[in-house]
């Protein structure tokens, strides 16, 4: 009983955080409340525009200018965050609380080696003398995993790969050994194995530390694996709390309920695609070698990125590319673009080789290989509205400008937008919507193949299934042939008819999805399927 009456080491009541006039709602959060006890994993779940990152952001001290608390208090140890000096709350930052930011990429400084960003934290609180900094940071890399520190002491972050540098950002947030720890969406552009990794190297921290730990995420997979309590956000209001176990085996609201509905889950449907239909793009033996120049008395390196690769795409079919970064996945969507050229091998495109194919012969063929990128926002220019992005291609293979506004608002009406979003910018629409606009972008040449490359990865699952149905309806209307690459098992078994698993850029399996994943053959694919998150729980279910 006492130690129920504990005072919680974190305590949010009533957050009310305000947002700009002219927004589709008045607060960013409204009324939010909850506790974080030393020693726990809260989860906090809930889609894009749900508040999960303006609650960290408040609790941090780093909402932006335009956001405004308007009421409620954030207590740390019984004091108020919000009522302390910005002197005094930056003291706070990385000694008591600290966080792991979304996008490590960003959030790390280009400019300097990750031993100065780390060694950064200490200086920056005047410890100097009290804390060696070469040999913490030695002992911080160390501790997240990270092979040779001395070596990755050295490097600068666009050295390191997506899972080495959320490694390091884990490192800078517990150079102080922190009491709380709010991690931010830390796994979300990850790969399988890689995101097993991290969550397990959060896990045993905490356990080792008892630090108390707010985790941010919108995968209930992850949530099964790594939470105590879980917290569920809707448009800036809690609308659910309780237990991990009783959140997601007995939701009580009725968000909650379709937010679970709608995680992917490993299909045991077998494919029904049809072997008769004719080939669209066929690949064979095909290669990509990168050549690395070497550093100071080191030779050069070579990388073969894909190496002796072949696959058949048919009319209609969709052939899913799974493996870890690094594995070649998007260099394959690249040679079959020709956006890169192959070192070896051969393309053969509705019958006709285009591997070693002049770009200016391929030019008439490109129309009829689209594309749809990961990031919804790098990929669609911010200073073009909607249209200019939709009808520039088609007017530069000479379409007229009529014909290709009509066709921009057939196809905006066609995958959910309004025509009336022609006229808009790309800023002004949600992460969803703009993948909408990608995939409109991808169709305005009526396309032969579309290749996605992780085209939902970065998406709520209820905005994820929303664009996977939607994939599937254009596909199954204008019999498509896809290509879609991806680090999630369970949504290249939902969607594809064929798997093809990589490794270190070859093929090590092929097969339909019911096949690859339910009786896995090579060791590597075993290791994907077992590094699922929240296997244990899905099969509960």
């Amino acid at each position: 009983m006492l130690e129920a009456q504990a005072e919680p080491l974190l305590r949010v009541e009533n957050l009310t955080v305000s947002l700009p006039a002219g927004m589709d709602r008045d607060f960013a959060v409204e009324e939010v409340s909850f506790d974080l006890a030393s020693g726990e994993i809260l989860c906090i779940v809930g889609e894009s525009g749900s508040g999960k990152s303006v609650t960290a952001n408040a609790i941090m001290g780093l909402l932006p200018d335009a956001l405004t608390v308007m009421g409620g208090r954030i207590l740390l140890r019984g004091k108020d965050l919000l009522g302390m000096a910005a002197a005094e709350l930056r003291d706070l930052r990385g000694r008591i609380v600290s966080i792991v930011f979304q996008d490590p990429l960003s959030a790390l400084n280009p400019l300097m080696t990750i031993g100065d960003q780390i060694a950064e934290v200490i200086d920056a609180h005047r410890l100097r003398g009290t804390i060696d900094p070469k040999a913490r940071v030695l002992e911080l890399l160390a501790e997240v995993g990270l092979p040779d520190p001395e070596i990755i002491r050295k490097q600068y972050p666009f050295r390191l790969s997506g899972g080495q540098r959320q490694r390091v950002m884990i490192a800078m947030a517990l150079a102080l050994e922190p009491a709380v720890l709010i991690a931010d969406e830390p796994t979300t552009a990850l790969d399988v194995t890689t995101q097993a990794q991290i969550l397990d190297l959060i896990r045993d921290i905490q356990r080792k530390e008892g630090m108390g730990v707010m985790f941010i995420t919108h995968d209930f997979g992850v949530v099964a694996d790594i939470a105590d309590r879980v917290i569920v956000m809707e448009k800036g209001r809690l609308v659910e709390e309780g237990p991990a176990s009783e959140v997601l085996g007995a939701p009580s609201h009725p968000y909650t309920q379709r937010l679970i509905a709608a995680v992917p889950r490993m299909s045991e449907a077998e494919a029904l695609a049809a072997k008769e239909a004719s080939v669209v793009i066929e690949a064979n033996g095909l290669k990509k070698v990168f050549r690395l120049p070497g550093a100071f008395l080191k030779p050069p390196r070579t990388i073969n990125a894909v190496d002796d690769v072949s696959l058949t795409v048919r009319k209609g079919e969709t052939v899913g590319i799974v493996g870890e970064s690094g594995s070649g996945k998007s260099t394959l969507g690249r040679l079959l673009m020709k956006i890169l050229d192959a070192d070896g091998g051969s393309i053969t495109f509705n019958g006709q080789e285009i591997a070693g194919m002049p770009e200016a012969e391929f030019r008439r063929h490109r129309p009829l290989i689209q594309m749809v990128f990961q990031d919804p926002f790098a990929s669609l220019n911010p200073r073009q509205t909607v249209g200019r992005i939709l009808i520039s291609g088609p007017m530069a293979h000479g379409v007229s400008f009529r014909e290709a506004k009509s066709r921009a608002h057939r196809l905006l009406s066609r995958v959910g937008l309004d025509p009336s979003a022609f006229e808009r910018y790309p800023h002004e629409f949600s992460g969803g919507q703009r993948q909408r606009v990608g995939i409109a972008r991808a169709l305005m040449f009526d396309p032969q193949l579309i290749i996605a490359d992780e085209a939902v990865s970065a998406l709520d699952v209820s905005v994820q299934a929303q664009i996977l149905d939607l994939l599937a309806e254009v596909q199954e209307e204008m019999k498509l042939a896809m290509i879609f690459i991806t680090h999630d098992l369970r949504i290249a078994s939902r969607i594809c008819d064929e798997i093809v698993v990589m490794q270190n850029g070859r093929m090590v399996e092929a097969g339909p999805p019911a096949q690859v994943f339910r009786n896995p053959h090579h060791d590597y694919t075993r290791t994907l399927v077992a590094a699922i998150p929240g296997g244990r729980w899905e099969n509960a279910a």
